[in-house]
Parts: structure tokens; sequence; C-alpha cells
């Protein structure tokens, strides 16, 4: 496996040291935001961790390689190309064997930071069951992951775009803990509220890296969501961006647009409608996942 994955000496370094390292995934900066503000908040997240004394390995497929970290050229990349095809599990082995630029979405990313051995992993939501997911069968791989691969996953809950009781329902199908970090209610991406709760609420990051150490140590395979609402300050109305989200989703429909490409028209178009606020709330509820994830990233490197 050594052959295919890829470090940069910041990260290798780490890793063998036993410090704290948080892993990013590329499908946020190539897919899910527009340049400049991709690159800039790539940049920033990975500040925020250092700050907080943990290392970033920001996540993505190219020459071949599964890069645990990129230089500034290669985020550069990341954010600028027009080829850079989306990764999910089914897609490792074409990527990596044609040579091709590969973003890693959420289960991608897990996937990476598992081979590397990084156990906390911040995104900004993550993937789910699609609305009318029953008649569809649009089910993110991201679940299934999480219900397999041994990474924590820091999120602002799950993509607003999607069936949220659905997607809670399927995790708790799998056995996959879905943690309220400082909440009671599971947070809906660009806002604090949805009609659903967590399974239980934890209010430290010693809290959240006692559980995650107690459920791996058992051998209890799978990952857990770490839910971390957007700050107050940045949040969007619950019912507002609801409306936006029902309009964006009949125009997918409408123009038949399905599969991996339905997820960047919506945060396109949602982006639209809201006149920007969208993005800047997405931007900030990133970098608040990447701050609790890299101080649960130290507190279970002290346990």
């Amino acid at each position: 496996m050594n052959r295919y994955l890829q470090f940069t000496k910041e990260v290798e370094e780490a890793l063998n040291a036993g410090k704290p390292v948080v892993a990013l995934e590329t499908t946020i900066i190539s897919h899910g935001m527009p340049h400049p503000q991709n690159i800039e908040m790539a940049r920033n997240v990975e500040r925020i961790i250092r700050e907080q004394g943990a290392v970033p390995a920001t996540i993505g497929i190219l020459d071949g390689h599964i890069k645990i970290g990129l230089n500034d050229a290669e985020l550069e990349a990341f954010a600028t190309s027009p080829s850079v095809e989306k990764v999910s599990r089914r897609d490792f082995p074409y990527i990596l064997s044609s040579g091709k630029i590969g973003a890693t979405t959420v289960a991608a990313t897990m996937i990476g930071a598992a081979l590397a051995g990084i156990e906390v992993f911040a995104t900004g939501g993550i993937g789910g069951v699609h609305r009318e997911g029953e008649t569809t069968m649009d089910v993110s791989a991201d679940l299934t992951e999480l219900a397999n691969t041994n990474v924590a996953v820091v999120c602002a809950g799950a993509k607003s775009i999607l069936d949220i009781g659905r997607t809670l329902e399927y995790l708790e199908t799998h056995g996959v803990p879905v943690v309220g970090y400082k909440t009671d209610v599971f947070p809906s991406f660009y806002s604090r509220e949805s009609d659903f709760g967590v399974d239980f609420r934890l209010d430290t990051p010693e809290a959240v890296a006692d559980v995650l150490r107690a459920k791996w140590e058992l051998g209890l395979r799978g990952g857990a969501v770490i839910a971390n609402p957007v700050p107050e300050a940045h949040a969007m109305k619950h019912e507002e961006i609801e409306g936006v989200i029902r309009q964006a989703l009949q125009e997918a429909n409408d123009q038949h647009i399905a599969g991996k490409k339905v997820t960047p028209f919506l945060l396109g178009r949602i982006k639209q409608l809201t006149e920007g606020k969208s993005l800047a709330t997405n931007i900030q509820l990133v970098y608040h996942n990447a701050m609790v994830a890299a101080q649960i990233a130290v507190a279970l490197k002290r346990k």
C-alpha cells in the first residue's frame, strides 16, 4: 500500500512522532466552492488547524498517488484545474491507475485517512440519503464509509439538500454514533436547526476523544459523526434556506441532473439564489469544524 501513498514531509514527521493530524478533503475545493474563495478557504483551514496544535493533511489523488498532505502548488491545482475528477470509493482504482487528478469526497478522504493512520477528519457536511431517495436509491457512499472506516468526521451535520431523517435512520441502522457537539439538535449545514436530535451530546474535545477511543478499543468498526453547528453569527434561518433548497431541487429535476452532478449543481444554485450568503456560511462552518477537529485530534493523542 505504501507505493500508493505519498506524504508531505510535515505530515510524515507528525505521524511518525505521534502528533495530532487532521485530514481534509479536496472535493470541497474543486467542486464545492468557486475560485478564488476555494483556495483561500483551503489555506485558512490549514492555518486554523496548525493554530490549535495539530497538523493538517489535505488529501487528494495526483500522478498515481494518494497524496496525504498537499503543497501550495498542488492546492492551487485542485482549486483551478478544470479536469479534476470527483472521487469516491468506487473511483479509486481508475483514477490512480490512469494518473488523473482526483478530488476526494468524504468517503474517499476517510479511506485515505485510515490508510495513513489519521483518526480525525474535518469537512463541511456529510452526504446522505437524497430527498426522494426511496424512489431514486440515491444514497451517498459517505454513509457506508462511516459504517466501516475508523475515522471521526467533524461536520455541520448533513447537507441540508438531503433527507436528514432518512440519513439519520441509515446511520442508526449501521451503528454509527451521531454526537452533538455542544448541541442537542442535529444541525442542517447552513442552519443550526433541524427537526431531528442527536444520539448524545458532548461538550468538550476530551469527552469526544473518550468516546472515540472506547469505541475503537472495543473493536467496534466504523467512524462517528461529530455534528458541530455553524456559529450563530453566520447561521441562516432554517425556513429561509429550506425554501431556496426546494426551488433548486425542482430546477435540478427539471434539467434531469442526477448522480454526482447533483450536489455541485445544488450548491451553486443555492449560492445564486441567496446572493452569495450560503457560500459565506459554508466557509465559516468549515473553519469552525477545522478548529473543533484539531482540538479533538489533540485530545485523542493525550489519551
